[in-house]
């Protein structure tokens, strides 16, 4: 969408901001206000449903170089900020022609002790492009109000890149017990750690795989023997390990997945959320919650196999700042996890059995997978990516800066 949907109507402001209602029907609020002895920029919904507005304003910048947005935003009575309060940043050329190409600067996960959030993203000026022209948005939140203030965008260093060696086990083991298992799958982290790889996932119920037993036979408390078995590894060789295990929390077995740091310490674990009928059957309970994991290269999420089949579980991740997500996997269908990569720009890490293990970018594409049957022949892959690279799709740009403020629920506030 251009700003050409946006009216030309527009009265000045102090400093050279310009307030533009969408339309004149749906026009915020405008005002100005001092925060201590900081000048804040104002929008209010006015009551109006369908309120949609912004403050404007151009900024000089230069073809080829590097740019970067910053600035803070506070909001009151928006029950959804992602969508309601936003920056969009527009190149124009000479003429101050929209050259069709936004961007959208990324809030923090959470606002400071003061309630302010901030946005910031540093971007390439594309060729022809001689101003960006800022748009401080209030959108669909008719009791909401928001402040903006310390708007700047100015001319910076490109990003640095934030690279990682993401890597997955394609094996099937057939040795008849939990612990050769797990012997198997820690000469398979070996030979990815000699790869240089910085994370490693291994597939979904490896104490139970091949071993003829039942999901009750192989339960343990997590942190329990398997953890700590995996933690040695992990810590041998300085690698992250996602592996799939069975646990049991009192009287309830879950299918869990847990995520161990370089230094063998468990950091965290997922429960299953989407269970199939043959799990409940066989006595497990799906978890509740989808917790995202800090690392030494950026945010992680879980999840397990069936999750793949649901687009809620992904998208739950993302929204807690999830940049990779890890999946063991037993069985599935490879276009889901496409799909799943795609629909919330992510880099995907599958570790499977009647699943081909593989590693999938923010576009969907393979960026390895395994070639041999499993059960035949083990495959290790590893695969470097920068999280801080951008990928631009036709006509919308950066989609993943999109993707929180266009899903399905966005809208009009309703009473």
């Amino acid at each position: 969408m251009t700003s050409s949907a946006f009216s030309q109507s527009s009265r000045p402001a102090a400093d050279g901001w310009k307030q533009v209602p969408q339309r004149d029907e749906i026009a915020p609020r405008f005002f100005t206000q001092n925060v201590g002895a900081t000048a804040c920029l104002g929008l209010a919904g006015a009551g109006i449903d369908a309120v949609n507005g912004s403050w404007q304003k151009a900024f000089p910048v230069v073809a080829g170089k590097h740019f970067a947005f910053t600035g803070q935003y506070r909001a009151t009575d928006i029950d959804q900020p992602l969508r309601c309060v936003l920056v969009r940043l527009i190149w124009l050329d000479d003429a101050g022609q929209d050259l069709n190409r936004g961007e959208f600067p990324v809030p923090s996960l959470s606002p400071d002790k003061d309630g302010w959030t901030n946005l910031a993203g540093v971007y390439l000026v594309p060729e022809k492009a001689t101003s960006v022209r800022a748009e401080l948005n209030l959108r669909f939140a008719p009791k909401g109000q928001v402040l903006w203030r310390n708007i700047a965008v100015k001319e910076s260093a490109p990003p640095a890149p934030r690279k990682v060696r993401l890597a997955t086990v394609s094996r099937r083991p057939a040795s008849g017990t939990p612990q050769k298992n797990l012997e198997l799958f820690a000469a398979d982290i070996a030979e990815l750690a000699a790869k240089k790889a910085d994370i490693v996932c291994l597939p979904e119920g490896i104490t139970v795989v091949g071993t003829g037993k039942k999901y009750a036979d192989v339960v343990e408390p997590i942190p329990g023997p398997s953890t700590e078995f995996l933690g040695k590894v992990a810590a041998r060789h300085k690698v992250y390990v996602a592996a799939g295990l069975y646990e049991r929390d009192g009287k309830v077995l879950y299918n869990t997945c847990v995520l161990i740091g370089r230094d063998g310490k468990l950091i965290g674990k997922y429960r299953k959320a989407c269970l199939p009928d043959e799990e409940v059957v066989g006595g497990l309970c799906p978890g509740s919650d989808f917790p995202v994991f800090e690392t030494d290269f950026g945010r992680v999420g879980l999840m397990i196999c069936w999750d793949l089949s649901y687009p809620e579980v992904s998208r739950a991740l993302v929204e807690k700042g999830a940049e990779v997500i890890l999946m063991p996997i037993w069985g599935g269908d490879e276009t889901l996890a496409r799909a799943r990569a795609i629909e919330n720009q992510i880099h995907l890490v599958a570790s499977g059995y009647d699943f081909r293990s593989a590693i999938y970018a923010p576009t969907g594409k393979s960026l390895a997978s395994a070639a041999k049957d499993p059960r035949e022949a083990s495959e290790s892959l590893v695969v470097e990516v920068d999280l801080n690279a951008v990928t631009n799709w036709p006509w919308i740009g950066n989609w993943k800066a999109r993707v929180s403020r266009e899903m399905p629920t966005s809208g009009p506030s309703r009473e």
